[in-house]
């Protein structure tokens, strides 16, 4: 593969050579990860940025259509949009449905959006390994906003909040109450809470929902990278398209303090220290496929089973091996 002419296609925003890229960064082949790595490398000198917006919400909450209604919005704005859009994978056949271009049929017809479906492949945290890197490509494409959607799991799903400028927590009405509010985790990771489906025989549902929420918001401990006001919680209808402008307002005027109290680049940086050490710990657990580590590793398991030795001397006697 040229690197090198991938690069210049994808600096003058070839959709093709974007959607080629990101399935290179997502084989696992080794000569891959090498051109992949080079290829990372050779873009970040560009140093084009776009607005992260990470969503995260529970499964049926109303993510997809969200993603679509409010990705027309931005493109109607002249904005060029791009979603990376995460689906689990079986634990039992490994397989995903990836469908969320079929959900945003209106979107996927856009011309300035860009959408990639990708299996989880059973990573933990709401995300694909690869998800960081695939930003990465978009931004250097020139899209002006990145809306990455997790899984969907709870309270667990917060790996994305280390990939994006924002994060929204896509929620349903009725979907708890000021405890639930103010239990740790994924509610305070969240920049900008939205309560979907504030439309029909659910709107005053949705409005109570909205007011415990705030509530709630109010106790948590105030952050550093948040100006008063923020974190806070809104009512949308993606169904209705009503709340959507407004929300995105309240995005911008974040994005914004953000970079002028310098937010934004310390967040920027403290995210590439934190991939950074995940790259490492993922380097060393592929260690344990190579070369006599394999078969030590069934050997010790056998012993470990057997009872003749505690996971602890095993995990003791791997470790000092691989050192």
């Amino acid at each position: 593969m040229d690197i090198a002419d991938l690069r210049d296609r994808i600096l003058k925003q070839d959709r093709r050579a974007l959607a080629r890229a990101i399935t290179l960064v997502e084989s696992a082949r080794p000569d891959h990860r090498a051109q992949a790595t080079a290829l990372l490398d050779e873009l970040s000198k560009a140093g084009k940025q776009s607005l992260r917006i990470g969503l995260s919400g529970t499964p049926g909450v109303g993510k997809s259509t969200f993603i679509e209604s409010f990705g027309m919005m931005l493109t109607a704005r002249g904005l060029r949009v791009a979603v990376l859009a995460v689906d689990p994978s079986s634990a039992r056949s490994g397989g995903s449905i990836l469908g969320d271009k079929t959900r945003m049929e209106r979107l996927s017809r856009d011309r300035n959006a860009f959408i990639r479906p990708s299996p989880s492949q059973t990573h933990l945290g709401g995300v694909a390994r690869r998800t960081r890197e695939a930003v990465a490509l978009c931004e250097a494409a020139g899209f002006d906003v990145v809306l990455i959607e997790t899984v969907g799991v709870g309270q667990s799903e917060t790996v994305v909040a280390e990939m994006s400028d924002l994060f929204l927590l896509l929620l349903a009405p009725a979907g708890g109450d000021e405890l639930q509010g103010v239990k740790r985790g994924i509610m305070e990771m969240a920049d900008v809470i939205l309560v979907n489906k504030a439309d029909g025989e659910l709107k005053s549902t949705a409005m109570r929902t909205c007011a415990d929420y705030s509530g709630a918001l109010r106790l948590l401990r105030k952050r550093p990278q948040d100006p008063d006001g923020f974190p806070k919680a809104m009512t949308v209808s993606a169904l209705e398209e009503n709340g959507l402008s407004d929300a995105w307002g309240e995005m911008t005027t974040l994005t914004e303090w953000r970079k002028q109290e310098g937010h934004w680049a310390y967040r920027r940086a403290a995210q590439a220290q934190f991939w950074f050490h995940e790259e490492v710990r993922q380097g060393l657990l592929a260690r344990l496929e190579q070369g006599d580590a394999p078969q030590l590793l069934s050997k010790l398991d056998a012993k470990v089973a057997s009872g003749d030795m505690t996971p602890g001397q095993a995990a003791k006697e791997m470790l000092d091996r691989l050192s």
